[in-house]
């Protein structure tokens, strides 16, 4: 393709697949060096792209039609000459036509008719590959190079940082003090463990003394969390809904470990460096396990599972996920937080030598 000079991406939610694209926003910029690079992407989760190295502008727009269509009067004025369009849905794809952008790429395999809104199409040879690949795909047909591992360029701010160490302190938790964040919930029903699995295990982390639990999560995720307080013996740090998207690297880069639920926190833990202990039930940690190495992938293998289904048909309900038992989750917890510790070791010594 030609040397593209004003790039848009349009991947407006939610967060696990913001955080699946910014690979491909890398390896754009890595191609495009002098490029205007701008991110079509929902309000909510601008504050997470304003830590991204190597976008240039971020387009927040609003929920909904209404905050759609607002944009495209300045889209259209901006000039863009290429579209990546990895929302792959009918108003993505026309987001990218009325924009008036004369290179539009998107999926093959699109729903809702978007490919017809494209002027280059990728095919997808498999939907057993992990949607970071996947995107990747589409920046290589734009020409850029996908060789090397991929680059998430997540940069939390120093006074992100600042923010985060006096958010904890305020809570009782020492500078410096390893901690074991928790999500509790997730955006389908059927990826939830159960809340008193949870609990169970935040009780016998915390009794143990293997760190201090700190509950995760955005203002809609309180009553999941309430669910599993009411359910402890022991008191967990709470800080559901008190921190906004954009400070959850931040956040999560200061933590021991992440356990989770498949959840937007799970990926930006994951693009930190931040080891996950993460539980699968109705999705596929192949296509949306935590990226990289390290991480921890608890799964029972009942047949149904993957289900990809918001809805359990099973005749045990949500048999995928009750089946991991908490004793298998503080297993996994230990296993990583031990190899954590050596990490860290290997990594003084390094540099005291």
């Amino acid at each position: 393709m030609t040397n593209f000079r004003r790039i848009l991406i349009i991947k407006p939610s939610s967060l696990g697949d913001v955080v699946h694209a910014l690979p491909t926003l890398a390896a754009l910029r890595q191609t495009f060096p002098h490029a205007h690079i701008a991110w079509l992407v929902k309000r909510q989760w601008a504050g997470l792209l304003e830590r991204v190295e190597g976008l240039d502008a971020v387009w927040p727009v609003e929920s909904g039609v209404t905050g759609w269509l607002s944009a495209i009067r300045r889209l259209r004025a901006a000039g863009f000459d290429l579209a990546v369009d990895l929302q792959g849905l009918l108003r993505s794809g026309a987001m990218a036509r009325l924009a008036g952008c004369p290179t539009r790429i998107g999926f093959a395999n699109a729903r809702e008719g978007s490919p017809f809104c494209y002027t280059h199409r990728v095919s997808v040879a498999t939907t057993e590959m992990h949607a970071v690949d996947r995107y990747l795909l589409v920046a290589a047909a734009c020409g850029a190079s996908v060789r090397g591992a991929p680059e998430f360029r997540l940069r939390p701010l120093p006074a992100d940082r600042q923010e985060v160490a006096v958010l904890l302190g305020r809570h009782g938790l020492p500078a410096r003090e390893p901690w074991i964040g928790v999500s509790v919930a997730a955006r389908w029903p059927t990826k939830r463990w159960p809340p008193e699995f949870f609990a169970t295990t935040m009780d016998h982390l915390q009794e143990k003394g293997l760190g201090r639990v700190v509950l995760i999560g955005g203002p809609d995720d309180r009553a999941a969390a309430q669910a599993v307080k009411g359910l402890m013996r022991t008191v967990p740090m709470d800080l559901t809904g008190a921190t906004a998207p954009g400070l959850l690297p931040a956040l999560l880069e200061s933590a021991a470990l992440l356990l989770t639920n498949d959840s937007g926190p799970m990926h930006v833990a994951a693009a930190m460096g931040t080891p996950v202990v993460a539980l699968f039930g109705p999705t596929s940690p192949t296509r949306t396990g935590p990226y990289g190495n390290g991480h921890r992938v608890l799964r029972s293998g009942v047949p149904c599972s993957p289900c990809f289904s918001r809805t359990c048909r099973n005749t045990v309900y949500l048999e995928c996920l009750k089946t991991i038992s908490p004793d298998k989750v503080i297993e996994a917890v230990r296993d990583l937080l031990k190899k954590v510790e050596v990490k860290a070791e290997v990594e003084a010594q390094a540099r005291s030598s």
